[in-house]
């Protein structure tokens, strides 16, 4: 008899689901950074960014048409490379989406307690939180996807409405007042009355835009859990794009009211929420803070539901031992949960919770990601693949055209990284010493641990 709650997801829940994965705390705690660069330009710059992050996507949902196992990055690249490719990729997006994982809960965590007026850099108040979190989303995960599907699409509703209402009330604000304070960004000045906002070049647009794009990462793990959801080489494809199309439009709407009311309070508010200290409404301020906090819980049971699946993937390809693939009579994963809950747990306790310091390790692998993926998309249309793979529909201009651009603008992306910054700490006299910490969970995340799984994969060939 088949449970109820193991039911897939369909079309519209899957493009909720992605939205709910792209869609986290920063476009509410605030796009201050990108404003910062560029002034009145932030507005363009996410729409930029959308036309990036729409290339990517298109590449990876080329690439879910033509494999529909679990795993998305991981099942693609073992499909495209072979054991050797697909197992390095698949063990380092294990780590570092669990560790994404990881900032997604401290940010709930920490945010949920400023709101509160609870002090948030108490480690054993966070450390309690933070446990109390994922003993939650277990829960809702031991229940089954019927009510994780649920409750990934009320709060998706939620924060999307939520974010709808702020871009509504904003477009009255700007209509029936005429006000607009665009300009005033570009008047503040530093302590030595030098303005903040820096000369707009080539270099700076890039910088901003890379800040920008990674408002839309979380498309790449969607298909992570593609064995849960009904035709995923049909949906897949059509519900990402889709997905990036409607996140690029409320970005824009939220950078453009928000920069035309009050660009000041994106750069210098000290509020949990700044896009709530935008508006001078209780009740606009309460609905986005409400919108914030559905938002972060809602993006940590999106990745409650596809992290613990790339593991899964690689156990029920022999690459991991075969408990990882036990899973509960709901369809969850239960070892693969408990695994990845715990990395996301140890590692931003190790880190002291440190937003900045836990985020280093996660980002290197999306480069992997993005540097692999377009060129499995491109073995497919040519048949060079090591498996054997669905015979999809081929699309010239969607399967090496796109994938080409998408592999170009990621090399430019790896080029201008700032990778000095992100290995690095810089201290009150402005000396910059090396980050041991993120050296170190670096070399353990991405060299270690595929050295030690190369080791069991031949011993147990």
């Amino acid at each position: 008899m088949t449970n109820s709650n193991t039911q897939k997801m369909k079309f519209w829940s899957i493009v909720l689901l992605t939205i709910n994965s792209i869609i986290g705390t920063g476009i509410f705690l605030s796009p201050g950074a990108v404003v910062k660069s560029v002034g009145d330009k932030a507005a363009m710059i996410y729409l930029a960014a959308a036309v990036f992050a729409i290339v990517l996507a298109v590449t990876f949902a080329a690439a879910s048409k033509y494999v529909s196992k679990g795993g998305a990055a991981y099942a693609y690249s073992k499909a495209a490379f072979g054991n050797e490719v697909g197992s390095y990729v698949g063990i380092t997006r294990v780590v570092s989406a669990s560790i994404a994982w990881g900032v997604m809960a401290t940010g709930v965590v920490k945010t949920t307690m400023s709101i509160f007026g609870l002090d948030s850099s108490n480690i054993t108040n966070v450390t309690i939180g933070f446990i109390t979190l994922m003993i939650v989303l277990l829960l809702i995960n031991l229940i089954g996807t019927k009510l994780l599907t649920l409750i990934s699409n009320i709060s998706t509703i939620g924060k999307v409405g939520a974010l709808g209402i702020t871009i509504l009330a904003g477009l009255g604000i700007l209509l029936f007042t005429s006000e607009n304070h665009l300009n005033e960004i570009n008047l503040l000045v530093d302590a030595n009355g030098n303005s903040i906002i820096p000369e707009f070049t080539t270099s700076v647009f890039v910088t901003a835009l890379i800040g920008a794009f990674y408002a839309f990462t979380g498309f790449e793990s969607v298909a992570s859990g593609s064995t849960d959801m009904e035709e995923p080489e049909k949906n897949l494809p059509r519900a990402i794009p889709l997905a990036i199309l409607i996140i690029a439009l409320i970005y824009f709407g939220i950078v453009y009211v928000s920069m035309n009311i009050n660009p000041v309070a994106m750069v210098t508010s000290n509020e949990p929420v700044v896009l709530a200290s935008i508006f001078k409404n209780d009740l606009l301020q309460k609905i986005i803070v409400i919108g914030a906090l559905m938002s972060m819980f809602g993006i940590n049971v999106a990745a409650s539901f596809h992290t613990p699946r790339v593991f899964e993937a690689m156990a029920a390809e022999k690459q991991v031992p075969d408990f990882f693939t036990k899973r509960t009579s709901a369809g969850l994963p239960i070892t693969s949960f408990i695994l990845t809950a715990l990395i996301a747990v140890v590692i931003p306790l190790a880190f002291n919770y440190n937003m900045a310091g836990i985020i280093i390790i996660s980002s290197i692998s999306r480069f992997i990601q993005f540097l692999i993926v377009p060129l499995a998309v491109i073995s497919f249309f040519y048949g060079k693949s090591k498996e054997e793979i669905i015979n999809a529909k081929k699309n010239f201009i969607i399967d090496v055209i796109i994938p080409i651009i998408a592999l170009l603008l990621t090399i430019l992306l790896l080029i201008k990284f700032n990778w000095v910054g992100q290995f690095s700490n810089t201290l009150d006299d402005g000396t910059r010493v090396l980050n041991i910490k993120a050296v170190f969970s670096m070399l353990i995340g991405y060299l270690v641990l595929p050295i030690l799984l190369r080791i069991y994969m031949r011993r147990n060939k």
